[in-house]
């Protein structure tokens, strides 16, 4: 009989999570229906057989949720030892036949009762019973302290016993001797209260546990915020002063001036608090045990071969090198702002200046604007004409056909008909992009579905797009069009679609078959994204269930046969391409600064070699621009004795327009030499270039998980890379390469293949997508090049910590919500905290404008101006608020143009903000997402942001600077961050840039106890009996003396 009721009991509990995953995906679910669905998930081995018997009965659901419910119903209730990246598959029945009988009958009404604790929730802990083994209660986290841990042993009290569940409490219970004691009389609140979970029950007090997690207050539990109010400057304080004393103002309606206080200022007097000791929660998730953060060596993923080589040695120090380039550029734009005179404004003060002064002063204030927004060398560049780029005079259909893939397109049509898959070689420029997808139309395959076609950057897809619809001859958007973040340009018609892989990565996610396509095309597969290689395991899948859909693998890098054995020894299409010889010349010796070797040899280049176009790569858009102002200034040194050289630059970030000047032929009897990144590697061609210059270095984007941050990091290119680059020098005629690198650096501290980017960045999104569609076997996923175990683990616990994993590894209904949100997990975790606390207006706002760059202008000419500007939006509370007074404002203006003028803010950047706020919207309407406003209550706000940036929290450090709570570096606020001079004691940020020192971007002021509030599984309050460790590096530094030297109070100083 006892074991038939803990059988029913495992039974009841197991219904109990299937109707949890049914409410938190489908709504509210009958209970008969729960049961029926474990039934036949008991009778299913394999999730196809389950989902196949829920739609013989009508009832149909998501595939993942299928695989979902599946996985629950054949796990096993408790495993201790379950493997942190894979879920298992031990079914409730094998764990009822290890249940030993234990007890006679269940506890009673009443009873005190020992017990250890096996699971600590958001809504409490479940204690399992001595003396009836199985049997277990929930204790609510109102009845219970707040340092309960998973494996405690308690004494608690059945309270409540209904349909078989218990509810106990260990309130009031001597947990030493299982005695009951008298109920304390309550004074006020408890001194500590559990974080994230409800004080009461719900629908007590006022309070209830909302989707995010967090704590809601009704209207009226929580008392009025009270803001801060701007600081008083001196000259503000003596006027008030003196119009309080003059009798022109009464102090009673001044009560935010105290003549004794100059700090920030409250509207009623605040109650002085106990300092708030904060330290890391280190117990690790349960499905991690012994795998978590303190378990392993989070060490930087390694980027290079041999990082004691010279290479690693150049690069080291170039980054050493850009600093103090910086710092000498700073230093000329203050010494020219410091030699214009400072009196000019004393003309504008006298109201009849003779003419002459008036003219001085308007040449002076207007000094260097033109130079700021077209220096010399761009003036050069691009000329005063505003068309770029040399534009064919050929019929569009003739321009077609001298495209080198033309020739081929009947074998590519019927090659493809033979085989499945397909791996496309062909040099950049053949033709892939914009002809494959129309043979294939041309072809009839639209007519059994669309055919799609990645990109890994937007610009790309949207370039591509317009020039395909073009060719086709419709309007972009019709049969033609395109789809990236934030931007949908398709319609009911449209048969070509053109999207970032990202986004085929999301229709994925909703339709796991894509059965409104028929050809699925990978372009520039070489480059290996993250979306790209989390696409090829699932595609690997898809074309094993769907014979009918086509898989077109595109690259312009030789590396075709490791896609081909990918992808079961696909067949291989090559489109040849026209190749000289090129001559590879190896430095000597290592150079120490290749920026500066890389100048010297295009000069030597140009002066020495016969005619021909030069190739510079360089890592990014400052050294680039800056490598085309030293060449023009050299040039201009040089004298007209010399052919001209016109210097052009590419990189990503360069308009499309002016991108197009490269493609131009350089005048007779000049030469032309492009500055570019790694995109001229592969991503575009450019004819008339003999020869490449390679430094061997390029920028790539490395995830730190034991520092949880991404930074941009120069780094040796890898010999694949090498090979590419001097391939460039050989497609128009006999060309040379000019390696800045010795040939044994080549050869011994290369690697072969760029590391993939899933090998070196944050996984956070990666996760949570994969586990929304139900992949919960990570290890054993088909990737082309498997992640890092550390890499995974770091991603995992992030989003244990946001919420949107459970203590078993699955997807919480706050992940769910999550993932349907395009946009890193903090962001979308901060999102639906805002939805919870009433403030989701101004966060979307707040969401747009951080995902948009940049949105203050400030030239070189006139930046106390802009500073000033700039100053008046600032707010108390700190950046975000910043950014959405920006916004309001400029709402206010009715979206003004020549307001942001005015005001030196960028207009694109602003309106790109609009539109992404108003995808946000549309997301939150489809999910039924409430849009509110706080009003004035900015607090709410903060909440909000710090519930999804608690990751990047930091406190003001006595030694200078602040301390970041997670792996305590020290940083500081940004120079032009609103917090830069009030300098608070907790601050969050978005991100740590590295310049000069390691500033904090995006910054705003918190209360500590909320980050032990709003994230419990990340930190927690320091027992005040103990040192905290940040205590303990803490060092004492003596008041300042001026007639000592700073260290004369040590021992080791004093003589006798």
């Amino acid at each position: 009989a006892v074991s038939e009721g803990i059988r029913r009991l495992t039974y009841l509990s197991l219904v109990s999570k299937v109707s949890s995953e049914l409410e938190a995906h489908l709504g509210d679910v009958q209970r008969n229906v729960a049961e029926f669905i474990v039934h036949l998930g008991r009778a299913s081995p394999s999730v196809a057989e389950f989902d196949a018997k829920l739609k013989d009965h009508d009832f149909v659901v998501p595939d993942y949720l299928a695989r979902t419910l599946h996985t629950v119903i054949h796990a096993a209730p408790r495993n201790p030892t379950a493997d942190g990246l894979s879920t298992g598959t031990r079914s409730p029945d094998d764990k009822e036949e290890e249940e030993e009988e234990d007890g006679a009958g269940g506890p009673e009404l009443h009873q005190v009762c020992h017990g250890t604790v096996i699971r600590v929730v958001d809504a409490g802990c479940f204690v399992r019973l001595d003396g009836a083994r199985g049997r277990e209660g929930l204790v609510h986290t109102s009845r219970m302290p707040a340092s309960v841990k998973r494996g405690q042993e308690v004494f608690v009290k059945v309270v409540s016993v209904q349909w078989g569940n218990l509810e106990l409490s260990m309130a009031d219970i001597d947990q030493e001797t299982g005695r009951a004691l008298p109920p304390p009389r309550r004074d006020g609140q408890d001194a500590v209260r559990r974080a994230n979970r409800s004080a009461d029950p719900a629908g007590t007090s006022g309070k209830r546990i909302g989707l995010s997690g967090i704590v809601i207050e009704e209207d009226g539990a929580r008392p009025a915020p009270r803001r801060p109010v701007r600081r008083m400057s001196s000259p503000e304080r003596w006027e008030l002063k003196q119009l309080i004393a003059s009798g022109a103002l009464n102090v009673r309606d001044c009560p935010a001036f105290d003549d004794d206080d100059w700090g920030i200022h409250y509207q009623e007097e605040e109650e002085v608090e106990e300092e708030l000791e904060i330290e890391l929660n280190e117990d690790e998730p349960p499905f991690l045990s012994g795998q978590g953060r303190s378990s392993i060596d989070l060490s930087p993923v390694r980027i290079s071969k041999n990082p004691e080589g010279s290479l690693s040695r150049v690069a080291a120090l170039q980054t050493a090198l850009v600093k103090e380039r910086r710092d000498i550029r700073s230093q000329e734009q203050r010494a020219l702002l410091d030699s214009i005179p400072k009196d000019l404004n004393r003309q504008w003060e006298d109201p009849l200046p003779d003419a002459g002064g008036r003219c001085l002063a308007q040449e002076m204030r207007g000094a260097g604007l033109s130079a700021q927004s077209m220096p010399d060398w761009k003036k050069q560049a691009y000329g005063k004409t505003g068309t770029f780029g040399k534009r064919s005079s050929l019929p569009i259909q003739e321009q077609r056909q001298h495209l080198p893939i033309y020739r081929l397109k009947n074998e590519l049509i019927k090659a493809l008909h033979h085989h499945q898959v397909l791996v496309v070689i062909g040099e950049t420029g053949s033709g892939k992009t914009t002809q494959v997808t129309q043979y294939l139309a041309e072809a009839g395959y639209t007519e059994g579905g669309k055919i799609a076609c990645t990109q890994p950057r937007r610009v790309a897809a949207q370039s591509v797009a317009k020039r395909v619809a073009e060719e086709f001859g419709c309007p972009l958007g019709e049969e033609v069009g395109y789809s990236i973040r934030f931007d949908d340009r398709t319609g009911p018609d449209t048969v070509i679609k053109y999207m970032t892989d990202g986004m085929l990565l999301r229709e994925i996610m909703v339709d796991k078959n894509l059965s409104c396509y028929s050809v699925v095309m990978l372009d520039e597969a070489h480059e290996r994204t993250i979306y790209t290689d989390i696409l090829f395991g699932l595609l690997k899948q898809l074309i094993r269930r769907r014979t009918d859909l086509k898989l077109i693998v595109t690259s312009a890098t030789l590396d075709a046969e490791k896609f081909s054995r990918y992808f079961f020894n696909c067949n291989i299409f090559t489109i040849p391409g026209r190749t000289f010889p090129v001559e590879i010349l190896y430095a000597k010796e290592p150079e120490s600064d290749y920026m500066d070797a890389a100048l010297i040899t295009v000069l030597q280049i140009h002066l020495s070699q016969p005619e021909g176009d030069i190739l510079l790569f360089l890592t990014g858009q400052e050294e680039i621009d800056q490598a085309c102002n030293s060449l023009h200034e050299r040039m201009k040194v040089l004298g007209n004795d010399v052919p001209e050289l016109l210097v052009n630059p590419v990189y990503s970030a360069l308009p499309t327009e002016m991108q197009s000047k490269i493609f131009e032929p350089a005048p007779l009897g000049k030469r032309k030499v492009i500055v570019a990144t790694n995109i001229a590697e592969a991503s575009i061609t450019i004819d008339g270039i003999y020869y490449v210059v390679d430094p061997g270095f390029a920028k790539l984007n490395v995830y730190n998980p034991k520092r949880g941050l991404d930074s941009l990091v120069i780094t040796p290119i890898s010999q694949a890379s090498a090979k590419q680059r001097a391939g460039r020098a050989g497609r128009t005629g006999p060309g040379k390469c000019y390696r800045l690198y010795t040939e044994s650096a080549y050869r011994n501290e290369m690697p072969a293949t760029t590391i993939p980017e899933i090998q070196r960045i944050n996984l956070g999104w990666t996760v949570l997508n994969m586990k929304a569609m139900g992949i919960n076997e990570l290890v054993s996923f088909d990737f082309m090049d498997p992640p890092a175990p550390q890499a995974l683990i770091s991603a995992m616990e992030q989003l244990y910590s946001l919420g949107a994993l459970d203590e078993e590894g699955l997807l919480t209904k706050l992940g769910r919500k999550m993932a349907e949100f395009p946009q890193e997990p903090p962001l979308s975790k901060m999102l639906l905290a805002s939805v919870d606390l009433g403030c989701s207006d101004e966060i979307v706002t707040i969401i747009a404008m951080i995902q948009t760059g940049n949105i203050f202008y400030r030239p070189r000419e006139k930046q106390d101006q802009a500073d000033r500007k700039r100053g008046n939006f600032f707010q108390p509370e700190g950046d975000h608020i910043t950014l959405l007074t920006v916004y309001q404002a400029w709402k206010a203006k009715q979206f003004s143009g020549p307001w942001c003028f005015e005001n030196f803010l960028q207009i694109t950047s602003l309106r790109r903000a609009q539109d992404v706020r108003k995808q946000l919207l549309e997301i939150m309407d489809r999910y039924r997402l409430d849009v509110v406003s706080a009003g004035n209550d900015l607090t709410k706000v903060r909440r909000a942001i710090a519930a999804g940036f608690f990751f990047n929290s930091a406190k003001k450090d006595p030694q200078g600077g602040y301390r970041t709570l997670a792996d305590h570096q020290q940083v500081y606020i940004h120079p032009s961050s609103a917090l830069f001079h009030q300098q608070p004691e907790w601050v969050i940020y978005n991100e740590i840039v590295m310049t000069t020192k390691e500033y904090m971007r995006e910054v705003t002021a918190i209360n500590p106890a909320w980050l032990v509030e709003l994230a419990p599984r990340f930190y927690r309050s320091m027992d005040s009996t103990k040192m905290s460790k940040r205590k303990r590096q803490e060092r004492i530094e003596p008041l300042y003396d001026r007639y000592n030297e700073p260290n004369s109070w040590r021992l080791s100083k004093r003589r006798g």
